[in-house]
């Protein structure tokens, strides 16, 4: 006990001169929130981006640098301190997730302790019961009090649309497109609740009073994942022979909702005429196409995100159109990705190729980039998506990931993923977003669930100390740079899938934190608001479509262990927002493969909008689903627990 004493004392001293140093002389990072909120990562402060000296070992910590390989091409860090007094298996210091918040309950005893135990049965119904009411409050009041408007400003119960008196309000006017947008993209939430009546309602409402023949400018890629998926999402669970969540079937229903995601994607095709990359432009008006004034840049993900969408539409129809102009745009992007990297910046021109953002990175403007590389794959078969895919991630692992190679094990500091510049592959700033949170969740679609797990850890915390997840955190000063939480979904996500991959309970008690949180500080009158300042807890009025359609839907799915997603034996893949596909052997039919070839490209670029515009619909039987994908069983959930040990470690995060 003598030992333990001294090292008590030791550690206390070191607190009380960093104290005094503060105080005295003003060193340490400013006295801003990181002060009144410290979040220590066990990460040294690192070199700045202006020159000056790292605080901490010579060299820095080892993340900071790019990893290496070795003689065998294994990647390799930087030798680390030998380990000082203290150190060893049982110590949570900065090697460890554990350190995360301060170094509490570092020993699996603590582990033990709160998770060990499961989760019991009625809680885990309790939570279940706790989600569906989040969605259910949300969707009513949206109803109520917004519908046919798109979405809810649920502090003042009043709708929202687009904002006509400010064109240039792209925040808005890029998603609301004055087509119902929230009860469109809820569809599938509805179903998977297993709410047929409702389901059937929405469907029929719809139906009977949406229409795209509207004159509203919006983002391609915001159309796309939320109204075209979730189109084509409905259409396949009500002509799914099986109807496995129930009796979802709508009377006298002539493929409907199959035809109005036709006619919307039409209306989007417009952005891939007069480029001259094959790259789209990132906005159309639904009624007139590409607007005169319209900006020749867009971002990777959002113009490299499209092919899930519009391959399933082309495969239902049996037209190639859709599919070979966002396959295309994907083609384009990558011959564009550095030679000397392999990394993809995420602003680029598209008429002349040139990056105009040459920052690569895992969150805004290139997140879904890579996730629909791997997600076209598992649908659709192509090898060259697989190919390409394998291809960035190896780069990812090269240039982005700093840290030890193991999650959680050996000396260095834990794995991150960071910012860097896509031709040299250097530190470009010191920040992560919020969207890059999903990445864990991509990680356990390729089996990499040790690395997933390590990196959720370091989101979880981030959560664990603001209630939410800040839309920008900067690592290096250890506070948020962006304050606001706009009830994004991404963190739920990959806490859905690493519980799936590992049945370890801890990831219960991560979405039980999370619900909890959801309803003490963002639950108003109407609703649930963005979250303004999440260290304040003021709030925004407005309600964004992804929180019904994606933050619900997983937080309810992580708690339903005998929902039909689970249990049906139909295997499921989940697009960019939320919305619900069944792994079809239909969906990697492709008729048309001559349209693929050199000759076939040329001759579909010359007539691929006039060949859309006049072909007649013919609608491929998309009910039944196969009981086994070629190629697919790499990329299914493992559904066994593994990883104990790895997770054991992160125990100082509660």
């Amino acid at each position: 006990m003598q030992w333990r004493a001294l090292v008590l004392g030791l550690v206390l001293l070191r607190l009380g001169l960093h104290a005094v140093l503060w105080l005295v002389f003003g060193l340490g990072p400013s006295m801003g929130f990181y002060q009144r909120f410290p979040l220590s990562f066990g990460f040294q402060r690192l070199r700045g981006l202006d020159g000056s000296e790292p605080v901490g070992p010579p060299g820095g910590p080892a993340w900071l640098h790019r990893p290496r390989r070795g003689a065998e091409g294994r990647l390799e860090t930087p030798p680390e301190p030998e380990p000082g007094p203290g150190s060893g298996p049982d110590t949570c210091g900065p090697a460890h997730w554990g350190y995360a918040l301060g170094g509490r309950g570092c020993g699996p005893d603590e582990y033990e302790r709160r998770y060990s135990g499961a989760f019991p049965p009625q809680l885990r119904a309790q939570m279940r019961d706790l989600a569906r009411g989040m969605f259910v409050f949300g969707y009513d009041n949206y109803m109520a009090h917004a519908f046919p408007q798109d979405e809810l400003n649920p502090i003042y119960c009043r709708g929202r649309g687009p904002d006509r008196g400010d064109p240039s309000n792209l925040n808005i006017n890029d998603v609301l497109g004055n087509y119902s947008l929230t009860l469109v993209d809820a569809l599938d939430t509805l179903a998977i609740m297993g709410n047929s009546s409702e389901f059937q309602k929405a469907v029929k409402l719809v139906i009977n009073t949406v229409s795209f023949d509207k004159d509203s400018t919006v983002q391609v890629f915001e159309a796309t994942i939320r109204v075209l998926g979730s189109l084509l999402s409905a259409h396949r669970i009500i002509t799914d022979s099986r109807q496995p969540f129930g009796d979802m079937t709508i009377e006298d229903y002539d493929n409907e909702l199959l035809y109005m995601a036709h006619d919307l994607a039409v209306r989007l095709l417009p952005a891939f005429e007069n480029t001259k990359t094959g790259i789209p432009y990132p906005r159309v008006n639904l009624k007139t196409g590409v607007p005169p004034d319209s900006n020749n840049e867009t971002c990777t993900a959002g113009a490299g995100s499209l092919l899930v969408e519009f391959g399933i539409l082309s495969r239902l129809l049996g037209d190639s159109t859709f599919e070979w102009v966002a396959r295309r745009a994907v083609k384009a992007l990558w011959n564009l990705r550095s030679n000397n990297t392999g990394l993809l910046g995420n602003v680029v021109n598209i008429q002349t190729g040139h990056w105009v953002g040459k920052q690569s990175g895992l969150g805004a403007g290139l997140d879904s980039f890579y996730e629909y590389l791997l997600k076209s794959y598992i649908l659709f078969g192509e090898k060259e998506d697989l190919e390409m895919f394998n291809a960035a991630y190896q780069s990812i692992q090269s240039y982005l990931r700093r840290g030890r190679e193991a999650c959680n094990e050996g000396e260095g500091d834990p794995p991150l993923y960071v910012n860097v510049n896509m031709f040299s592959g250097q530190l470009m700033n010191t920040w992560i977003d919020s969207l890059q949170a999903f990445f864990p969740g991509l990680q356990v679609l390729i089996g990499d669930v040790e690395d997933a797990i390590c990196l959720h850890a370091f989101y979880y915390a981030i959560w664990k100390r603001y209630g939410a997840l800040p839309e920008r955190y900067n690592w290096q000063l250890q506070a948020p740079d962006v304050l606001f939480y706009p009830l994004r979904p991404e963190l739920v996500e990959s806490t859905y899938l690493l519980y799936q991959a590992t049945k370890n309970p801890f990831y219960l008690h991560v979405g039980m934190d999370i619900l909890q949180s959801l309803e003490k500080h963002t639950k108003v009158k109407c609703g649930y608001a963005t979250l303004h300042h999440v260290i304040d807890k003021s709030k925004e009025d407005r309600m964004e479509s992804f929180f019904l359609s994606e933050t619900c839907k997983y937080l309810y799915l992580l708690f339903d262990e005998d929902n039909p997603v689970h249990k049906s034996g139909t295997r499921y893949m989940f697009t960019t927002e939320g919305h619900i596909i069944s792994v079809d052997k239909r969906l990697r039919e492709l008729p048309w493969k001559e349209f693929f070839s050199e000759d076939g490209e040329r001759d579909q670029e010359e007539k691929f909008v006039h060949r859309s515009k006049s072909q007649e619909l013919r609608i491929i039987n998309s009910s039944s689903n196969c009981n086994r994908v070629p190629d697919e069983r790499r990329y299914s959930l493992p559904l066994k627990s593994i990883y104990m040990r790895q997770i054991d470690q992160m125990v100082g995060l509660i």
